[in-house]
């Protein structure tokens, strides 16, 4: 009977090993942080239920924004470790439905803003 050494006890059929799971997935999306940071302040009145930081989704529940009457919920996906308005895609909609595209605009170019002005910030120090 031949004994199996550490490396080849480790390994499954397919040649891929346990540890294997923790050098990453191959799926995995690099998020910007100045834009996961930017969200996080900007929909900062929404309770978040999800935040993956792996897939670059947040998710979150109703809220109504300060001075508002309007309950909404977001759902945002960063994309892409660029800050750019092509990496930031944000779903909103109220009790009622989704928002006008105008609205949805407004908060990622609030997100992109609050972005911005993190980055200007880092750089600084």
């Amino acid at each position: 009977m031949r004994v199996k050494s550490g490396r080849e006890a480790n390994t499954r059929g397919d040649g891929t090993s346990i540890l294997d799971a923790f050098k990453g997935a191959k799926d995995q999306v690099k998020v910007n942080r100045f834009l996961w940071t930017a969200t996080l302040q900007v929909l900062d009145f929404l309770p978040v239920e999800a935040a993956d930081p792996f897939t670059g989704v947040i998710s979150t529940g109703f809220g109504t924004p300060p001075g508002g009457g309007q309950a909404y919920r977001a759902t945002v996906l960063i994309s892409d470790p660029a800050l750019d308005a092509r990496a930031l895609n944000v779903a909103l909609q109220t009790r009622g439905g989704p928002v006008s595209a105008a609205t949805e605009r407004a908060v990622e170019d609030a997100i992109l803003n609050r972005a911005r002005q993190l980055r200007i910030d880092a750089a600084r120090f």
